[in-house]
């Protein structure tokens, strides 16, 4: 019998704030309610470090500016329209996929789960690179493609029209509720 959970993911104050929606919260916040609603586990998944980060190579091209700075522990705050409920799961990662320095695989493992519906932002960073790790890792897969976000509109579309089809079903918040 198959196990679904909803990912939420990277989608924290810091990284909000970047990627200008005023539709994409609420979309997302329906897919959460959703999901909720039918039991489903929805699990938040937020890149975080250690204060200092001391995790990160100076090397890496996308966080190695971050290494030996005073920064304070981070992974844990969502932004509040879509924050966890205090039962649900947390998920730090350390790198793009969530399941990347994370106990992700373990969590979903334990609980049963084998199809995962992907949301996040942004579609090329993390749900990206969560879908071809969940692929490997054999799990089953869903895109909500609205309630992913990139900066690059044609990105976005190129991802989940054309790429994430082949490993995944991609629908619409609206088109999954229906099913």
């Amino acid at each position: 019998m198959s196990r679904t959970a909803l990912l939420v993911m990277d989608v924290q104050p810091a990284v909000v704030a970047r990627y200008p929606d005023p539709g994409y919260l609420p979309r997302l916040r329906t897919a959460v309610d959703a999901a909720r609603a039918a039991s489903l586990p929805v699990v938040f998944v937020g890149v975080g470090f250690r204060a200092g980060a001391p995790e990160v190579d100076p090397a890496n091209r996308m966080f190695g500016g971050l290494a030996g700075r005073d920064l304070p522990a981070t992974g844990t705050e969502f932004h509040p329209s879509v924050a966890p409920l205090p039962a649900e799961p947390v998920v730090t990662k350390r790198r793009v996929s969530a399941f990347a320095g994370s106990d992700l695989d373990m969590l979903l493992r334990a609980q049963r789960i084998d199809h995962l519906i992907l949301t996040g932002i942004a579609t090329s960073g993390v749900v990206l690179s969560t879908l071809r790790q969940a692929a490997d890792l054999d799990y089953r897969l869903t895109v909500l493609s609205d309630a992913c976000l990139d900066n690059d509109p044609q990105i976005h579309e190129v991802l989940t029209e054309k790429v994430f089809p082949a490993q995944a079903d991609v629908l619409t918040v609206a088109d999954w509720l229906r099913r």
